[in-house]
């Protein structure tokens, strides 16, 4: 129905940078709002970062100066996740996750996962 791919993780040391991508797909009347969330080993999911049909943006005090949330207005479905000065406490898996108004007969929201990208960044 709707399909969201996550890509762009993998190893970095410390202070290093990367970028994730996340392509929705599907169907999508409209995505309301994106977000970037992360589970580290034996700790819960927490947020990241989201960022709302209007542009507004939210980050998470861990991340606030160093982590940046965008959408590609070229391609409107791929959203980002610009990693700056990683840490090792940056270390998880990360998914993303869009309130995604449904097409179809009748229109409706729904919210949905990706299936996650490591993230390690070594000290």
């Amino acid at each position: 129905q709707v399909q969201l791919v996550e890509s762009g993780g993998g190893l970095v040391q410390a202070g290093g940078s990367l970028r994730l991508s996340c392509a929705a797909s599907g169907a999508i009347f409209s995505i309301n709002t994106m977000g970037w969330y992360r589970q580290a080993p034996g700790k819960q999911r927490e947020l990241v970062a989201t960022i709302t049909s209007r542009g507004v943006t939210n980050y998470a005090d861990s991340v606030k100066g160093r982590f940046t949330i965008s959408r590609d207005n070229a391609k409107n479905l791929v959203y980002y996740l610009q990693m700056n000065s990683l840490k090792p406490e940056d270390t998880a898996v990360y998914y993303c996750n869009a309130v995604v108004k449904v097409a179809g007969p009748t229109l409706y929201d729904d919210d949905f996962w990706g299936q996650g990208t490591q993230v390690t960044v070594s000290s």
